[in-house]
């Protein structure tokens, strides 16, 4: 889309080195707001709730595993109920809209949404903007109510339909005014959450009582601060599927290659989990970590061996791998999608077609059998499985609860296991990416057998550039903007959560 966002940071420093980076309030602007007691307090079902509400200074860090010198470091506000609202259930007038590719989901975030409004708040006003950001100016909306969508989690897919592009930040507040709506609930991915923050920053020009709320929605789990985005677990899950196909394939017949492509435009994160639950994976190829094909340590040669040692493999690459090598048909990936990423070359074609005229040339004459699968679109139009739709409640209720306390212009997601409202240019400015000098790289190179295909030079490298914000399962790469070589060589732990 190539939106640029201005940002106004919102930071409170406290004493031992802690900075809290705060969300926007409607009070910033409108001081003079009046506030109501939150109906939470009279619903049955909070009424065994030991604490109804999160206290008002809450806060969760970015960073959980520290020295004992360590300053106390960056902190988001915390999700969570509020005792007092901005909002009166009879005013609220809330719509959704989903914008990007599909992601195992979107329904389900769509149903909390509208579920949690009815049921927690007493709104009945809630409308579905549909066809993505150009549905607020240029499409029909439909009237959301928890009978229309209590069955919808079980579909893949959004019933309110997306696009990329289209954005359009006059005509969109326009309609939002025009409309009467003062909750907007958007759900896309780092583009779109550029798209709410330009929303926002309109909206407070105008001086508008208007909260924008945004959930973060990736199927590349790139999303830079929290733990993980939502459609993740379910895209590794129905990867495995895939993976056990080639499998199948390859060890039925003599020298049986499997090769599979999956999700991953710059971050391979799927395809690394993927291969680490299966453990039928023997090479898993991603874009952080650069092959080659010839010569000693490159890839012919550790498919080769493998034939040789087990009769079979399976390749996984992702689909964002090994563009660099495709020299021949470089002038192709300067082309854009609407929102503005690169289209990419089908490397799992053009792979499979290398490694069959490898085999097949003079100087081998080996025959092989290659079966290649790409379950790409398969994978995104699955129903979320069961952990995602948890999560996936867990994100609509804290965005819900944020815009009834007054909070706008915040993405919500969990950092270190609890929910918290983050400003949207904290999880736009960088993108995820599995960093190879970690540990969990070093425990699928471990799992798989297969060479990192990195020199020493290259290793060297990569530990002195500087790590990108990322999350791991069990804290290894960094938030927070430590080199890798300093995690490396002095053994800095940095939280996180992949």
């Amino acid at each position: 889309m190539g939106l640029e966002i201005k940002t106004n940071p919102k930071i409170v420093y406290g004493e031992a080195g802690y900075v809290l980076e705060d969300v926007p309030h409607l009070t910033d602007y409108m001081p003079d707001l009046p506030t109501y007691p939150n109906p939470l307090q009279d619903n049955p079902a909070y009424s065994v709730v030991k604490q109804y509400f999160v206290n008002r200074d809450d806060t969760v860090a970015q960073k959980i595993v520290v020295h004992k010198t360590s300053p106390r470091g960056t902190h988001f506000r915390r999700a969570g109920p509020r005792q007092r609202v901005y909002f009166e259930s009879d005013e609220v007038h809330a719509c959704i809209v989903t914008c990007g590719g599909l992601c195992p989901g979107l329904n389900t975030v769509i149903r909390e949404i509208v579920c949690g409004l009815s049921h927690m708040y007493g709104v009945t006003k809630i409308l579905g903007i549909e066809g993505g950001y150009r549905g607020f100016y240029a499409r029909n909306t439909i009237s959301l109510t928890p009978k229309t969508v209590n069955d919808i989690h079980k579909r893949g897919g959004t019933i309110l339909g997306t696009s990329r592009g289209g954005h359009d930040t006059s005509k969109i507040v326009d309609s939002i005014q025009d409309r009467g709506i003062n909750q907007v609930y958007i759900i896309g991915g780092d583009g779109t959450q550029k798209g709410a923050s330009m929303i926002f920053e309109e909206i407070q020009r105008r001086g508008l009582k208007v909260v924008v709320a945004g959930i973060p929605k990736t199927i590349d789990n790139d999303i830079a601060v929290i733990d993980k985005s939502f459609g993740f677990d379910s895209a590794v899950e129905e990867a495995q599927r895939a993976i056990n196909a080639a499998h199948v394939e390859a060890e039925s017949v003599e020298n049986g290659i499997g090769v599979v492509k999956l999700m991953g435009r710059y971050s391979g994160f799927i395809a690394m989990y993927a291969t680490l639950a299966s453990r039928d994976v023997d090479c898993c190829l991603i874009p952080e970590s650069p092959f080659y094909l010839e010569g000693k340590g490159g890839l012919f040669e550790y498919i080769e061996k493998r034939l040789k040692e087990n009769g079979h493999m399976v390749l996984v690459v992702a689909e964002g791998a090994g563009q660099e090598l495709m020299a021949e048909n470089m002038r192709s990936m300067g082309h854009e999608d609407a929102s503005g990423n690169k289209l990419l070359l089908d490397v799992g074609l053009w792979l499979s077609q290398k490694i069959k005229d490898h085999f097949a040339s003079r100087k081998k004459k080996m025959a092989i059998n290659l079966k290649y699968i790409d379950p790409t679109y398969m994978i995104r139009a699955i129903p979320s499985n069961a952990s995602d739709n948890v999560y996936c409640t867990l994100l609509a209720h804290s965005a819900i609860h944020g815009a009834m306390a007054g909070y706008t212009g915040f993405t919500v997601g969990p950092v270190n296991g609890r929910h918290a409202y983050i400003p949207f240019h904290r999880i736009t400015e960088a993108q995820n990416k599995v960093v190879i000098t970690d540990r969990m790289w070093a425990r699928l190179l471990s799992s798989t057998n297969q060479p990192s295909f990195l020199s020493h030079k290259d290793v060297e490298d990569a530990r002195k550039e500087e790590a990108p914000p990322t999350q791991l399962l069990d804290g290894e790469n960094c938030k927070d903007g430590h080199h890798v070589k300093d995690v490396v060589d002095n053994g800095l732990a940095c939280n996180g959560t992949r």
